[in-house]
């Protein structure tokens, strides 16, 4: 068996015990898909329970806890199950064994930095599109919490075994970024002593300032020289690169690297605008009428069709959208395109999905994450404006006063159809209630123990692991082992949020057994059972790490 998929070998184990009470009678046949197998919140009722006698009870017309009693008799005892009982109604208990247990540390270890990943690849090509904010500003806080998720869920896909693209879309096209470079040029303007108020439609925040003063200082007094048409022209490809780059230096302080940045442009300049219209116009879901262009969603039972082109003729945001996924599912060929919207969109979902469908394309492949909002919360109060920019706060100024560790977990902390506070004063402060900081201290525990054994000289490289017999040593394990199963769970149903919580169980198992049992004793008769805990503290090292890895958060070596 695959010794880090536990769950799914006690699955195995009694589909087993299951069939071979079937095959001998004692048990009638009946269809059975899920057993149930899951972990109990009381470890005193055993490693993994199943309620699968409690649903057959009806099919095969019996009592469930006799049901329970043929199969527990089935499940046999060896290395790997110590034993199998029946408790309450019905429910089938299964103990693992605790040498089987203390034989995993070094699985753990010889896993290293892939602890956690699938043993093989699923063969599926994913793409997650997350943030893809306008580049007409700086990101602000409430874009931070999709970012998170999507590097994130990212992640978790890739350990899963997924091949996996993260991406930006860049709006660089249309109204708004010629708003963008319509106030980029008064500001440049009034730089240069002109009376030049910033269009009603602009953008009126004061970071456009500097980014004037810098073209000021660049290229002179060269845009008020030419053609206003020109300048905007100009200043947009300036705008939009300065924008970008901020962005880009943004995403790396999270510590964000997208694989590809994509611009809307290159779906007008590629073709993919065009081939998306007439595939749907071919399939008869496009209608001219008051002089626009729209797509008939009523025919594929939404409330209310939606236009593709205004009757000025340009295209809206959503007939883009419909040439992007084109793109991503059709030309690219994405089996899943993963998309990471903010709850403002939460409108646009049901025509998207409706789109995909009229285009011929299975919308099952298309999955749209919608981020709730953020209170962000300081003594108490909810914060609203930032002291330096007298606007919306920005992510920058966020990662300057609680840094990259401690967005990311706290954003994590709640699923993505939570609405949720983030109490900045608690995401700094050096405590235990701090669930950031309690985390990263148990890694640098850790790493002060193994340092305090080299310091001594000791080699435990030779330690026999089946000296592990504690209660909280093999507590320590089964809470590392639950990290494989937890990746494919998380995977399947896209909830990164379970890692956060997965790593403050992981600290608090970790800081238990440290309480319980001395792990560097100086006794010369305690060296076998010290460099057995030293195994232990270096698998709980590896699974810490690969924790805190999977949310782009650093394992710190000391605090």
């Amino acid at each position: 068996m695959t010794q880090l998929y536990v769950r799914q070998e006690v699955d195995a184990r009694l589909r087993a015990a299951l069939a071979d009470a079937q095959e001998s009678g004692v048990l009638p046949a009946a269809a059975v898909d899920d057993l149930a197998v899951e972990r109990p919140q009381d470890s005193s009722h055993g490693d993994f329970a199943s309620s699968i006698a409690l649903k057959l009870a009806r099919q095969m017309r019996m009592n469930p806890r006799e049901i329970a009693d043929r199969l527990a008799e089935r499940v046999q005892a060896d290395g790997f199950i110590q034993a199998a009982e029946v408790a309450g109604p019905g429910f089938v208990n299964v103990r693992l064994s605790p040498a089987w247990l203390a034989s995993c540390v070094e699985a753990v270890r010889a896993a290293g930095s892939e602890f956690g990943n699938a043993p093989k690849p699923t063969g599926q090509r994913v793409q997650v599109e997350f943030v893809s904010v306008n580049p007409t500003g700086p990101i602000h806080v409430g874009h931070a919490r999709g970012a998170v998720f999507g590097d994130t869920l990212a992640s978790i896909l890739t350990a899963a075994g997924h091949d996996v693209e993260r991406e930006y879309y860049f709006n660089d096209a249309g109204a708004q970024m010629e708003a963008f470079a319509r106030s980029l040029l008064a500001r440049y303007r009034q730089h240069h002593g002109e009376d030049s108020p910033v269009p009603e439609d602009g953008y009126h925040g004061e970071y456009v300032v500097p980014l004037a003063e810098r073209v000021a200082a660049e290229h002179g007094r060269k845009f008020l020289e030419m053609p206003e048409h020109d300048a905007v022209r100009d200043l947009l490809e300036i705008g939009l690169a300065a924008m970008v780059q901020d962005i880009t230096g943004d995403m790396a302080r999270l510590g964000i690297q997208f694989d590809v940045w994509f611009t809307e442009r290159s779906l007008y300049e590629d073709g993919q605008y065009d081939t998306a219209m007439s595939i749907l116009r071919e399939r008869g879901f496009v209608a001219e009428r008051e002089g626009a262009v729209w797509f008939t969603s009523t025919d594929l039972g939404e409330d209310k069709d939606n236009v593709l082109v205004r009757s000025s003729g340009a295209p809206t945001y959503f007939a883009t959208d419909v040439a992007y996924h084109y793109n991503k599912l059709v030309e690219r060929g994405f089996d899943r395109a993963i998309d990471v919207w903010g709850a403002d969109h939460q409108g646009h979902v049901p025509r998207m999905k409706a789109v995909v469908r009229a285009m011929g394309i299975d919308d099952e492949r298309l999955v749209i994450a919608v981020m709730q909002m953020v209170a962000f919360k300081r003594e108490g109060e909810t914060v609203r404006l930032s002291k330096r920019t007298g606007g919306v706060i920005t992510l920058r100024e966020l990662l300057d006063e609680v840094g990259p560790d401690a967005c990311r977990f706290v954003f994590l902390s709640r699923s993505a159809e939570s609405q949720m506070e983030f109490d900045i004063e608690l995401a700094v402060r050096q405590s235990s209630e701090n669930p950031v900081y309690y985390v990263q201290y148990a890694h640098a525990r850790i790493a002060s123990i193994l340092r305090l054994a080299g310091d001594r000289g000791i080699d435990w490289s030779d330690g026999d692991v089946s000296l592990l017999a504690h209660e909280s040593e093999l507590d320590l394990i089964r809470k590392m082992l639950v990290l494989p199963e937890l990746v494919q769970t998380m995977a399947a149903r896209l909830e990164p949020h379970h890692l956060p919580h997965y790593a403050m169980e992981l600290a608090t198992a970790f800081h238990l057994f440290y309480q319980k049992c001395r792990v560097v004793s100086s006794a010369p008769e305690d060296l076998p059972i010290t460099k057995a805990r030293l195994k232990l503290v270096d698998a709980a090292r590896v699974a810490l790490s690969r924790s805190l890895s999977l949310m782009s958060m650093s394992a710190p070596e000391s605090m």
